[in-house]
């Protein structure tokens, strides 16, 4: 599968990457989502079969709707760290009457949208937090603790036209729950596993430590912590030669965080840690084409024999 280059070369040399948006998406009208293409759904497959493959084989495998509840994701702390990104769903409640009126509100030129307000549903912003709940409802971790592979289609509030922010993405996690030498260690192979994957992709790529994007003045002492401890590394990827690297995965410590907020404990009784190492689906899919190109058939052999196409 391929798809040519039309855009004038005015146009490439201002934006690198200003031949890819009409290959591989579709607009739907708001900054940051899209639909995909045949072509980079081709692609994302195979992307996402090689991810498999990765895969340690005591993982359980979930797979989770976009939304979550809005409680579990109140009491997990995330809205302490990141408000500014979060999507809430909200719909007409109240009788027939009540909800007729404002649907008509719209008809007559008003909003409709003035009658909504809160569900009990959230969108979710990562792929991992239903996770631990789940975990947690299970009781005392068993020997070795727990490790899963996750994925779903998240939200974080940040419109933008560029190709490496999307609004609504995909997100695929391995997660593992256990002690912390469990912990450091899985988090620690998993650092050492990575120069091998941007191989397997030819894709160029650094890895540093990094923070989260904490909101606000408290949120700032919060991502110098978090560098401090090294708690967060990312692999990064430039999209061109003059790009800032993209962040496309992540190799995450929690700490305790999560044991203690599900009350989670190992099997000596104390609060279990957390690790994830996150895998940004679209943001692999974007650099492989921009890098690569659109033709797969000129694809590095090396690329081509991983996703196996």
């Amino acid at each position: 599968m391929s798809a040519k280059n039309t855009v004038p070369s005015a146009d490439v040399a201002a934006d690198p990457l200003a031949h890819l948006p009409a290959a591989l998406f579709h607009p739907m009208g708001v900054d940051g989502v899209y639909a995909r293409s045949s072509l980079y759904i081709h692609v994302c497959e195979r992307l996402e079969g090689y991810i498999s493959r990765l895969r340690e084989p005591q993982a359980e495998i979930m797979r989770f709707p976009p939304v979550m509840s809005r409680k579990q994701l109140e009491k997990s702390g995330y809205l302490k760290s990141f408000p500014n990104l979060l999507g809430c769903v909200c719909a007409l409640h109240g009788t027939e009457a009540s909800i007729r009126a404002a649907a008509d509100r719209y008809e007559h030129g008003g909003e409709w949208t003035e009658g909504l307000s809160a569900s009990d549903l959230v969108l979710s912003p990562a792929a991992c937090y239903p996770v631990y709940p789940i975990a947690a409802a299970r009781g005392p971790l068993p020997a070795g603790g727990l490790q899963f592979d996750i994925e779903a289609e998240v939200f974080r509030h940040e419109p933008s036209r560029s190709l490496d922010r999307l609004q609504s993405f995909r997100m695929r996690e391995f997660v593992r729950i256990g002690s912390p030498e469990e912990i450091v260690e899985y988090r620690e192979r998993w650092l050492a596993r990575a120069p091998a994957i941007a191989a397997d992709l030819a894709l160029p790529f650094s890895i540093d430590v990094a923070n989260d994007p904490f909101f606000g003045r408290v949120g700032q002492i919060m991502a110098v912590s978090q560098r401090q401890q090294a708690l967060k590394f990312e692999l990064l990827i430039p999209y061109h030669s003059l790009a800032t690297p993209t962040a496309c995965m992540s190799f995450n410590y929690h700490r305790e965080h999560f044991g203690n907020v599900w009350g989670i404990n190992d099997v000596r009784g104390e609060a279990a840690h957390t690790s994830c190492v996150a895998f940004g689906i679209d943001r692999l899919l974007v650099a492989l084409f921009a890098i690569h190109g659109l033709d797969l058939g000129q694809w590095p052999a090396v690329t081509r024999q991983a996703l196996a196409f």
